[in-house]
């Protein structure tokens, strides 16, 4: 291992010992709708790191892990990806969501997802943000997740007593790698399915239609780069592929990058010289469409 890279390991592992349970901001203070009850994994939260304002260049971002809906990828979906944004002037958020695994199923994480946006847009201002370039960014079923609310967003409730519930939802853009996107059962990931929906709804066949987001897309529908690899055993590449094509046919600006070799689940690209090549796709991207600078 080189230098650069042991000390690249040791900050953000000081980055992740160092957050303490209560720099988690829960999503809603007085408790979540559909709480079961009051220990962390009940407690849908975010965890920020805002750029400071001289080098921040306005963009945010909503940071989804994966982990199948039942578990999250906190380190190489979550702190490593927030390290990177932030070295780019990008301030960004950990989205902490409820999971099948403790007893939460669909519609509690998009309902979470959904008031995570509203709270980032709500707190940009804070944190020089413009609150029309906040993008959202998952991986796997994180991707699932940043899909739907890419999918599934509504322009928020004027009549809201709440002054969160009054802003829109929608992204500005959307990051999706290596990404659950249908729950069709020919290429969606099972355990996804099955922890997002439920045992007892599995077969549903209306949640199903709902869910696969390839069928969700729109004109609406914010501009999407995606990510993934041809070897993926885990999310078959044609959830990227359905995707891109949905986005394609209703003329929403996108971008799809799918690499022949890597396995599922590879981050940013780790140690591998081809695969660490693509967050640099996803920064030119970003310069394209005015995201960076």
């Amino acid at each position: 291992m080189n230098v650069r890279l042991t000390v690249s390991c040791v900050l953000l592992a000081a980055l992740a010992t160092s957050v303490q349970a209560e720099d988690w901001q829960p999503l809603w203070p007085d408790g979540a709708p559909g709480a079961n009850g009051t220990g962390e994994h009940d407690v849908p939260a975010l965890l920020a790191f805002p750029v400071a304002k001289d080098k921040a260049n306005g963009c945010g971002v909503l940071v989804c892990p994966g982990g199948g809906y039942g578990g999250l990828a906190m380190d190489h979906e979550g702190h490593q990806i927030v390290k990177w944004l932030n070295d780019r002037g990008i301030s960004a958020w950990i989205l902490r969501y409820r999971l099948g695994s403790k007893g939460y199923h669909h519609p509690i994480q998009k309902g979470d997802v959904l008031r995570a946006m509203r709270t980032v847009r709500h707190n940009a201002a804070a944190h020089g943000v413009d609150p029309k370039r906040i993008g959202v960014w998952g991986f796997s079923a994180g991707g699932h997740l940043a899909s739907t609310a890419a999918t599934h967003f509504d322009l928020g409730n004027a009549n809201a007593t709440d002054p969160i519930d009054k802003l829109s939802s929608r992204p500005d853009f959307a990051v999706l790698c290596y990404p659950v996107i249908t729950m069709d059962e020919a290429f969606t990931h099972k355990g996804s399915r099955r922890n997002l929906l439920g045992a007892d709804r599995y077969e549903n066949a209306e949640l199903v239609e709902l869910l696969s987001n390839e069928k969700r897309v729109t004109e609406n529908t914010p501009p999407t780069f995606i990510f993934h690899t041809t070897e993926d055993q885990a999310v078959p590449v044609e959830n990227a592929i359905a995707f891109y094509s949905a986005l394609r046919q209703h003329k929403v600006d996108c971008e799809l990058h799918i690499y022949q070799k890597g396995r599922h689940g590879v981050g940013l690209g780790g140690s591998d010289k081809v695969l660490a090549t693509w967050p640099a796709r996803l920064e030119d991207w970003l310069k394209v469409n005015k995201f960076l600078p």
